[in-house]
């Protein structure tokens, strides 16, 4: 019988990142939650001696669209496996013409457009409503931003994600919307509700959003094609910048700068 595995950091991998390919001794898990699989089997190695989790969100070889996810037991999973420290990839779309196609952005809020997704693990009895004023860790966001920056890549440090249904793109009358009435930077389909479970699971959470196009504000019609194009070139420079952030977080979040891991403190009834 395996023994059961630990790891302290996390990284959920988005569209075109489907094998970290930065572990040492790799080994996959089957793990089992109350809320059923997760999305694929989870690998844990090691990575300049630190205990990683990957987990492909939408299963290799992409096989769940973003409104079937089982994002319940993907977070619980890492959860029973020891994890503190969540990295999220995605790729995602500009809602800005100075956050170009192959810039990253490390989000500091959201909007939530989505529409029939399980947003929490308290379904009652016990009821939980959790502070999500500031969504992500600004620990974990500072030194995602500090090494994308020490490599050389472009990064925002700062980005408000609207987070819609999918799996389609917007129509052009939604993207003005979000463009100009909900003044978003960039649009996606599967932060939420990802970082609201993350949060309730008193893990730290920040994502790593890869550009790969303009929304369709900017009269250039989104494509499958195109996202992937841009995608592929993005997922190795992503795959240096996790490679640089794991060994530099410490084994304890700062709750100085950060209120995740103390998340229901106040938000049992």
């Amino acid at each position: 019988m395996l023994e059961k595995p630990r790891a302290e950091i996390a990284v959920i991998g988005g569209s075109g990142l489907y094998d970290p390919g930065i572990f040492e001794e790799p080994r996959e898990y089957k793990i089992y939650t109350p809320y059923g699989e997760p999305s694929d089997f989870i690998i844990v190695g090691k990575v300049s001696g630190r205990s990683v989790a990957f987990l492909p969100r939408h299963g290799r070889r992409h096989r769940i669209p973003p409104h079937k996810i089982n994002y319940r037991a993907n977070i619980y999973a890492l959860k029973e496996l020891g994890v503190k420290w969540v990295i999220s990839v995605s790729a995602v779309g500009s809602l800005r013409e100075d956050y170009k196609p192959g810039d990253f952005v490390v989000p500091h809020q959201f909007i939530d457009m989505t529409k029939k997704r399980e947003y929490t693990f308290y379904d009652g009895p016990v009821v939980a409503h959790v502070s999500m004023a500031d969504p992500f860790c600004d620990h974990l966001r500072g030194i995602i931003v500090e090494k994308a920056k020490e490599l050389g890549y472009p990064v925002h440090d700062k980005g408000v994600y609207v987070c819609i249904e999918g799996p389609r793109f917007s129509t052009r009358a939604e993207s003005w919307v979000w463009k100009n009435v909900f003044k978003a930077d960039i649009i996606g389909m599967t932060l939420v509700p990802e970082v609201n479970l993350a949060c309730e699971a008193e893990m730290c959470y920040a994502t790593l959003a890869m550009i790969t196009d303009y929304d369709v504000w900017a009269e250039h019609p989104v494509t499958a094609e195109e996202v992937e194009k841009i995608m592929k070139q993005n997922v190795e420079r992503a795959k240096k910048v996790l490679y640089q952030v794991i060994p530099s977080l410490p084994e304890k979040p700062d709750k100085e700068r950060c209120s995740c891991c103390e998340a229901l403190k106040t938000a049992l009834l």
